[in-house]
């Protein structure tokens, strides 16, 4: 049986094509405004450095904590909506689109090493003055949230990480793939690659109805020179040993979750990080890929909520 949630964004994207013999691009902007707005997120915008930051926050204020949450490479604020719904009626959420990423300015030439990235977040957060916040991050985004935990301890609550990249200890798919010098199955350059993506990224795929699926492969492979240039700085990070070293620093409880069937970073890198931060644990999950937040929304959200409980009761 379908999910009602499917249903419904089906029935949407029906009636929309009916009413307004609407484009692709109409039905992909309807549908994404429909999640945002189910998991009570609004679209906002700002100018940081000179460039746009795309960012996604609550519609209603909430009296509760707030988390930031930060996608992986090739990805966007929009990641977060599944989780963001699990969770937005206790908490203050903000997504953001980092820069090279999503509706944010996509320049070739500002750096994107890891701390790179992390520092161009400090000011991003700065402008937003959001006070202390818990911080999540997927891949790119997980380590750049490690970092972050350790640059900017007086700022971090919690920090939640989902198959972080950052340490290569254990080689993934990917790196082998990207080390024998095949196509990087994480750069769309031609038709058909984008779905090639999700199925090597995801175990739990969630239902993506086609005209949505074929916006995302364009906007894909129109990025696909800024991801080259993002993908070429993260490899370059993550061969440094500084990494490891940094995130010895972090103060704040940090949850580690970690999708068993990670094709792209091995679960098994999930010790080396238990191992450096001091105040660490972890979580596999069977059946799930390498984005939690999106393979297992409700799942993910528990998780965070015990995480939570369990550090009030031991700090």
């Amino acid at each position: 049986m379908m999910p009602r949630s499917a249903l419904s964004l089906i029935t949407i994207l029906i009636t929309t094509l009916l009413i307004s013999a609407c484009s692709r691009q109409a039905l992909y902007d309807n549908a994404i405004a429909w999640e945002r707005s189910g998991a009570g997120l609004e679209p906002a915008t700002m100018m940081v450095d000179g460039m746009t930051i795309a960012y996604l926050k609550s519609k209603e204020p909430v009296d509760g904590d707030t988390i930031v949450m930060i996608h992986g490479f090739g990805a966007n604020k929009d990641n977060w909506t599944r989780l963001a719904h699990e969770l937005s009626d206790d908490f203050n959420i903000y997504a953001i689109d980092l820069p090279g990423h999503g509706e944010s300015s996509k320049p070739l030439d500002i750096g994107y090493h890891f701390d790179e990235q992390t520092r161009r977040l400090n000011r991003i957060l700065e402008e937003l003055d959001l006070g202390r916040f818990h911080m999540m991050g997927n891949s790119m985004g997980g380590a750049i949230t490690a970092l972050y935990a350790a640059y900017y301890p007086e700022q971090i609550r919690s920090a939640v990480l989902f198959d972080p990249a950052g340490i290569w200890a254990y080689e993934s798919d990917l790196a082998e793939q990207v080390v024998a010098g095949g196509k990087n199955p994480l750069i769309p350059t031609e038709e058909g690659d984008f779905e090639r993506l999700v199925d090597f990224a995801l175990v739990e795929k969630p239902f993506v109805p086609w005209p949505i699926y074929s916006v995302m492969e364009d906007k894909a492979i129109a990025n696909r020179d800024v991801n080259t240039v993002i993908f070429n700085d993260i490899r370059d990070s993550t061969m440094a040993s500084q990494f490891s070293e940094d995130i010895t620093a972090i103060k704040a409880p940090v949850l580690i979750i970690w999708g068993q069937e990670d094709r792209i970073t091995d679960p098994r890198n999930a010790d080396i990080f238990v191992q450096q931060i001091p105040d660490a644990r972890k979580v596999l999950l069977d059946g799930i890929g390498h984005a939690p937040m999106i393979e297992a929304p409700e799942k993910s959200a528990a998780l965070f909520r015990e995480f939570l409980a369990e550090s009030v009761k031991t700090r």
